[in-house]
């Protein structure tokens, strides 16, 4: 396979080769790539409410990095975006940048942190509603304010995104009680119908999921189709039966 197209050439039959290789290029110097981090540790806030430092993740060893800075993107809808960059060589393996350490970099807020959520890089979320100064807590994927876990239609959403459910998915909730749940998680499949007079058919896979309360929310216990209690007691022994007893086989 043939990475660098400039040292690629044609082999012929008899061991003979066409084309010409570029002296210079094993030897061009190792370039500078704009890059971001690849993880944030955490946010903190100074005294002031305007100042973050950010903890973040970058190439570590000589000539690795250089110029890592953070700088506000745009303040909307109650959100800092908040963007993390640096330079670094480590994209060439000649650099011997192989590994990563922790650095610091703060960046100047054009208002309070207060009553904001700060976004790093489109990605990472902290706030500091419900912080312990002076770190902002980082938000789940459930969001910040995520709904308290229970037999709520918002709870249940939540649910849904811990089976990791593809988009377009709907539930039907069979039986819940605060501390256990049970949900028909539906995803619509093949062609997207109209007018169900044009002789479109919609289809919808279905999965039925148990899931366990807790702290952070509503826990996946895994799936099954078969009827009553027999597949959810294999997962959890603990499972109500009040909640499965009366489930039918789910058909296919």
């Amino acid at each position: 396979m043939c990475w660098l197209l400039s040292g690629c050439g044609t082999m012929r039959a008899d061991g003979g080769a066409t084309g010409t290789r570029n002296p210079s290029t094993a030897e061009s110097p190792i370039s500078w790539t704009l890059a971001a981090p690849m993880a944030v540790n955490g946010v903190s806030v100074a005294a002031d409410d305007r100042t973050l430092q950010l903890d973040v993740q970058v190439p570590a060893g000589t000539n690795c990095t250089r110029g890592l800075k953070a700088a506000v993107d745009t303040v909307e809808n109650g959100v800092i975006y908040v963007k993390v960059t640096f330079e670094s060589t480590s994209m060439d393996r000649r650099s011997g940048c192989t590994h990563d350490e922790r650095a610091l970099t703060s960046v100047r807020l054009p208002v309070s942190v207060v009553g904001h959520r700060v976004m790093v890089n489109s990605s990472d979320v902290f706030t500091l509603s419900g912080a312990t100064r002076p770190a902002l807590r980082k938000c789940g994927k459930l969001g910040c304010d995520p709904a308290p876990t229970g037999c709520t239609s918002a709870s249940y959403q939540q649910a849904m995104l811990t089976a990791d459910t593809p988009q377009h998915t709907y539930w039907d909730d069979l039986g819940c009680d605060g501390h256990w749940l049970v949900l028909e998680l539906s995803t619509r499949m093949g062609p997207a119908c109209g007018d169900v007079s044009s002789g479109c058919t919609e289809s919808a896979l279905t999965t039925r999921w148990f899931f366990r309360a807790a702290p952070d929310g509503w826990h996946a216990l895994g799936t099954s189709d078969a009827a009553g209690c027999a597949g959810v007691l294999r997962m959890s022994p603990a499972f109500p039966e009040a909640l499965c007893r009366h489930l039918p086989a789910l058909k296919r």
